[in-house]
């Protein structure tokens, strides 16, 4: 008997946990159809940081990458990363824009929604849940797992309840420090599945803590129907388990085996292992197991990021100190799940207080709107004394944030103009206003290649000698006006390939 389903993970969040989210789709395509062909439950391939980098960075269209992949899955359901009234991005955005954005995610080739909101409030998620419902997509509800004084299995089993009478379609325990216990997981697959025995349940786990592989195997005794595994090029630290390993062990289960073959996994395997080599200037450095996170709870993205802050201040000798107001931080302001966005409101005002020395002397613009209830409802309220130090006399709201956002998608097809050729671009541009007016333009002007792999080409040129480098001179300015004859230069090599 087959039970335990897959999804894989590799072409999203295993290269948003190990390599900046820099995977090109490029380097997706050649994969797919052998992908299509494993038998995975779902491959997730879209969402989180991926709609944002690809513009930024990569100089790629989000939407144009989701239908090159749905081409080529034929038989497997596409999964994404929905970040509730966020959407893909850091802020909430208008109902019309949460509406039209499932829409066209869903026409583009979506299938399975995967739907969380940083601090678990289900108000954010009923717009969310409608508009993937009204596409005709999955709602699988998430729900961010982390532990405090006031985070229960009854208090996680009541948020499910909520989301299962809003109409999620399935549900998932969303692990993303890697903090879930054997034990808990057990305990947790075991009451959602108590509870909604009809309802699939979805475990989501990443790799930091070494809990993960433990917490995939109680949990699906307790009766988890699908698991979240990379590929092992693209596993472990703090990306998720590697599929191969999983699949091998839950084979000596009899009612717990995937039906996976190996011999096909491994064939992936190595194709991905290449694929990692080219992106070795972003390793995150953030290797193996880090058990301290069972303390602080700081993902590993979220570590990298706050290192990063301190050293552009000098201060990178001072982490612990920060990993330790993180702590305070997040239970001063109601015991928040870290994840985005929640994580870096918190991890940025850790970094101020202790940089600054005096806690909230200087308080960010999203630590406020945190307190005054603009990303939603806090697990437990802010303590009246902690409010006074970050809003003074302002009282927060308590009504749903985006019951206060006018229709956006309108004025956003106005400013975008003549350069967003369709909903979708209008769309990217409500998202990232900036990033995508920089694509959109980069577009208008027949595109080509982006300042990151003129910046590669380089790199490789330095290595075949000092005649043809000469000869070849590339360069990566860090200012979007790249040299022109650069552009050219690598344009032609492109082509070449």
């Amino acid at each position: 008997m087959t039970r335990v389903g897959i999804m894989e993970t590799a072409i999203r969040d295993g290269h948003q946990s190990l390599l900046a989210t820099r995977m090109r789709t490029e380097d997706m395509i050649p994969a797919l159809e052998a992908m299509d062909e494993i038998g995975y439950h779902s491959i997730e391939c879209w969402g989180g940081a991926t709609f944002d980098t690809a513009m930024r960075f990569l100089k790629e269209d989000p939407w144009e990458r989701l239908r090159q992949i749905k081409s080529r899955l034929k038989k497997t359901p596409t999964q994404m990363l929905l970040r509730g009234q966020n959407a893909v991005g850091y802020r909430h955005y208008a109902d019309d824009v949460v509406y039209a954005f499932c829409d066209r995610a869903r026409q583009n080739g979506m299938d399975i929604f995967r739907v969380f909101d940083a601090l678990n409030d289900t108000r954010n998620l009923e717009v969310p849940f409608e508009a993937v419902k009204r596409a005709g997509g999955h709602v699988q509800a998430a729900l961010c797992y982390t532990t405090s004084p006031v985070h229960t299995v009854e208090s996680f089993a009541g948020i499910a309840d909520r989301m299962v009478a809003m109409g999620a379609d399935s549900l998932c325990v969303k692990d993303m420090a890697g903090i879930l216990s054997p034990a808990m997981a057990g305990t947790l697959v075991g009451r959602l599945k108590n509870d909604h025995p009809t309802m699939s349940v979805q475990m989501h786990c990443h790799d930091t803590s070494g809990y993960s592989e433990m917490a995939y195997l109680e949990g699906a005794k307790a009766g988890a129907d699908v698991i979240d595994t990379a590929l092992s090029p693209l596993a472990g630290g703090t990306s998720q388990p590697a599929t191969e390993t999983l699949v091998a062990a839950l084979r000596e289960y009899p009612d717990l085996d995937t039906g996976l073959d190996m011999a096909k996994l491994e064939e992936l395997a190595a194709y991905f292992k290449g694929v990692r080599r080219k992106y070795w200037k972003f390793e995150s450095g953030l290797l193996g197991v880090d058990a301290g996170v069972l303390s602080h709870q700081v993902p590993g993205g979220m570590i990298s990021n706050l290192v990063g802050q301190l050293r552009e201040q000098g201060a990178e000798a001072k982490l612990g100190q920060v990993l330790e107001e993180n702590a305070r931080v997040r239970a001063d302001l109601g015991y928040p799940p870290l994840v985005t966005p929640s994580s870096q409101i918190v991890g940025t005002q850790a970094v101020l207080n202790v940089l600054t020395g005096k806690r909230y002397g200087s308080v960010t613009r999203e630590t406020k709107n945190l307190a005054r209830g603009m990303y939603g409802q806090t697990t437990v309220p802010i303590a009246p004394e902690v409010l006074q130090a970050i809003l003074g006399d302002e009282q927060p709201i308590d009504h749903r944030p985006a019951d206060d956002l006018p229709p956006e998608m309108e004025a956003a097809r106005e400013e975008a103009g003549p350069l967003a050729r369709d909903v979708d671009d209008v769309l990217s541009y409500v998202m990232f206003p900036q990033p995508a007016k920089e694509f959109l333009h980069w577009r208008s002007e027949g595109g080509g290649p982006e300042r990151e792999l003129v910046a590669a080409v380089a790199a490789a040129l330095a290595g075949v000698g000092e005649k043809k480098a000469a000869a070849a001179p590339v360069s990566a300015p860090a200012t979007a006006a790249t040299d022109g004859g650069a552009w050219r230069q690598f344009g032609r090599m492109r082509q070449m390939r």
